[in-house]
């Protein structure tokens, strides 16, 4: 089959059959892209003839761009095109599988960056309360903070998601649902929104079920959100960076400094393997000397 039309039928496949997000579907697109380029300036452009080799050969040549990519990066691109070849097989249009032997670069192991509880406080009461807009801001930062969400499980919530109480339903990657609890800082902070700018909001654009809405009333876009906790990072003076990601570091690394089993922390995040949790298990030098002084009888 010729390369493209292989990418393109895979690519079907991840996005209908699999269920997998937009964004994780578009690095697919962009490293498959990638590949097939590659492929066909060296003159291979039937997926049967793709060897061992040849795919060697493309890991080999991506590894060796300058400047050299982030070895997450190169990790991504090798399960993209393994995930094509794989595909190809178990479809039963090509007989093997020429990335059977390649093994992708290890990552560096690096601890996520997570905000202290008071740095935290200082980003969610950074939004100013007498602001409609600021109220929907708070409403999100604390949201996610209280939840672990990711960026785009926030922004695709709808209000029905809400009508559980002190629980709420997010939709995860894969379109996997999980139901995680809403402390009441986070449910105070929808409420007001709900009750005082939501409805005006509303009233701006057409009508949607998704819960937090931009100034014209269209649903909350992906970028929005970005730009709403970089916009309290800087009202609250972090010199840290601060993303989507890190309100998600954060609620992990808090829970589990404050005694909750990583297996819970674990379903609560979404995360389809423990392993990846325990990245969050890490104990602090402060930590450690602590326990230490405290714990051991001639420490001091």
């Amino acid at each position: 089959m010729h390369i493209e039309r292989a990418v393109d039928r895979y690519l079907r496949h991840v996005t209908i059959e699999r269920g997998l997000s937009e964004h994780t579907v578009a690095a697919y697109r962009r490293d498959l892209a990638a590949y097939a380029e590659w492929l066909a300036d060296a003159g291979t452009e039937d997926t049967a003839a793709i060897t061992p080799a040849i795919v060697a050969e493309f890991a080999a040549q991506r590894a060796s761009l300058d400047p050299p990519p982030a070895a997450t990066s190169l990790a991504r691109m090798q399960s993209s095109v393994r995930g094509l070849h794989r595909f190809l097989v178990r479809e039963g249009i090509d007989t093997d599988d020429p990335t059977g032997r390649l093994r992708p670069p290890k990552p560096p192991r690096r601890l996520p960056k997570a905000l202290t509880i008071a740095q935290v406080e200082s980003l969610l009461d950074a939004p100013p309360s007498d602001d409609p807009i600021g109220l929907r801001d708070r409403a999100l930062l604390e949201l996610m903070y209280a939840t672990g969400a990711r960026v785009s499980e926030a922004i695709g919530l709808d209000v029905d998601d809400l009508t559980h109480g002190d629980v709420i339903r997010l939709r995860g990657k894969g379109s996997k649902e999980r139901i995680v609890p809403v402390g009441s800082f986070a449910r105070a902070a929808v409420d007001a929104y709900l009750t005082r700018v939501r409805p005006a909001l509303a009233a701006r654009g057409s009508a949607t079920p998704k819960l937090f809405l931009g100034a014209r009333g269209a649903p909350l876009s992906r970028q929005s959100a970005w730009l709403v906790i970089q916009s309290a990072a800087e009202r609250a003076q972090l010199s840290a960076h601060v993303s989507p990601h890190t309100l998600r570091h954060s609620f992990a690394t808090h829970l589990l400094q404050g005694g909750a089993d990583v297996r819970v922390v674990q379903e609560l995040l979404g995360h389809a393997s423990v392993t990846t949790t325990q990245i969050y298990t890490h104990v602090s030098v402060d930590a450690l000397r602590d326990v230490y002084t405290l714990a051991h009888p001639r420490a001091r």
